[in-house]
């Protein structure tokens, strides 16, 4: 969604890296393709002047003017300035005594309300929490069911009383059976509607007050730009919201709406879904998020999705393998498919420092196609031959080919970097074991190669 502010932004700290020292023409230069740049994101407006005039503040002192690294000065202050927008809130839940929680998801018909409540209660899982999920949708035809299938997804379970079609009475009902069954979290998914009217209202009011949540997310589609905004701002009038949940953030939007929601509506960003799995909602985090825009990458992030896609065991054993040079087209398999849990592999790389602007890339960069292409060559190939690599000859590689759908030129380049990698692997795993060997064992580290992941 953020590739082309992203790539606005970093363009024109670019053109300040060839300046020997700020001026004011440079500046205001700058700042007038910065402000070009949020406009077209669909920032909203005042908070793009705002921003600019807080920008131009900073970046006007002499001590910045006089500074030896100017471009490196006006990033620093940018990305200040962009983190000032979202404010001090952190991302996900706050904490609270309440048991069960209460979490009410408000938002409009197609926002993705359904959805980021079988997200959420996957999420909760993972924090060692115990989700129960109701419906009170009774008018939109198969909400009910469209939620059961979703949270059977998810592994979360479901609370449906048979023949209950009060929207408050399901919420209370489901309160009920949480306290029986021991469930922490009350998860109630609550009806949309095309557009904001009294009887939506007074129905979301009347549920309000008769579970008390903590929690009232907003739903929102980044899709729908400053529109989401705005009906945010309107259910906060009216019903009061504590975070907003951007949905389809990895979608062809522009993106403004999350650079101008806590502003414009007041409230913070708590989640932001990022994909169609199940797995792809995450707490927001302003620094995170400000350093992907920025091309700084998301480490942090970036070594989350590693630990949840990484065995900690079968780790272990690669590390020894990689040690004794053992390392096996099986493993190299293994370590593709771990790579492919982490999510979308551009999102991935939009995480590593200074591999944002994905479009450098050309037609070079790896994509999902390349990687299961690869996978269905090694899958193609015996025990015998994943295992030992060298014994593929001619015609042994003419059959893996015809078998994987692919050309011996695919094979023979795949087999060529295996063989590379081999190398190299087996002059790490002996440096590693040389000079690192007793700290490893201690620590306990996941071994070179599980970077990758």
């Amino acid at each position: 969604m953020f590739d082309a502010l992203s790539t606005r932004l970093q363009d024109v700290f670019q053109s300040l890296k060839g300046e020997t020292r700020l001026t004011e023409a440079s500046v205001e230069a700058a700042l007038r393709e910065i402000r070009l740049a949020l406009l077209e994101a669909d920032v909203n407006f005042k908070v793009v002047k705002a921003f600019i005039d807080r920008v131009r503040d900073r970046a006007m002192d002499q001590a910045i003017l006089g500074s030896l690294t100017p471009s490196q000065q006006v990033v620093k202050i940018v990305r200040d300035e962009l983190m000032a927008l979202f404010g001090d809130a952190k991302g996900g839940l706050q904490e609270s005594v309440a048991r069960p929680r209460v979490i009410l998801m408000l938002g409009l018909q197609g926002s993705g309300k359904t959805t980021t409540s079988s997200k959420l209660g996957k999420w909760l899982q993972k924090q060692g929490r115990h989700p129960l999920l109701v419906s009170t949708d009774v008018r939109r035809p198969a909400a009910i069911q469209q939620l059961s299938v979703m949270a059977e997804k998810a592994g979360v379970r479901v609370h449906d009383p048979v023949g209950e079609m009060d929207p408050v009475a399901r919420a209370t009902s489901a309160m009920r059976a949480a306290r029986n069954t021991g469930n922490d979290v009350v998860i109630v998914d609550t009806a949309g509607r095309l557009h904001i009217d009294d009887q939506l209202m007074g129905e979301l009011v009347a549920i309000k007050d008769a579970v008390q949540p903590v929690d009232l997310l907003y739903v929102a589609d980044a899709m729908t730009g400053q529109d989401a905004i705005k009906s945010a701002g309107e259910f906060n009038r009216q019903i009061g919201i504590t975070g907003v949940v951007l949905t389809k953030i990895d979608g062809d939007a522009r993106g403004g709406a999350a650079l101008s929601v806590v502003s414009v509506v007041g409230v913070p960003i708590a989640f932001v879904g990022a994909g169609e799995r199940i797995e792809d909602l995450e707490a927001f985090h302003a620094d995170r998020f400000v350093s992907r825009l920025l091309g700084m990458g998301d480490v942090l992030s970036l070594i989350e999705k590693a630990e949840e896609a990484i065995d900690e065991s079968e780790a272990e054993k690669l590390e020894e393998k990689i040690r004794k040079g053992g390392f096996s087209l099986d493993d190299f398999r293994s370590q593709l498919k771990t790579l492919r849990k982490m999510g979308p592999l551009e999102h991935i790389l939009g995480m590593l420092p200074g591999m944002g602007n994905l479009k450098q890339l050309a037609d070079n960069k790896p994509d999902e196609r390349q990687l299961r292409r690869i996978e269905a060559i090694i899958g193609s190939m015996t025990a015998d031959e994943r295992k030992h690599a060298d014994i593929l000859d001619g015609s042994r590689r003419k059959r893996v080919a015809k078998g994987s759908g692919t050309s011996v030129e695919d094979v023979n380049r795949l087999l060529k970097q295996f063989n590379e990698m081999q190398k190299m692997l087996k002059m790490v795993g002996n440096m590693t074991g040389q000079t690192v060997a007793a700290p490893m064992k201690k620590k306990k580290k996941k071994g070179p190669f599980s970077l990758m992941k």
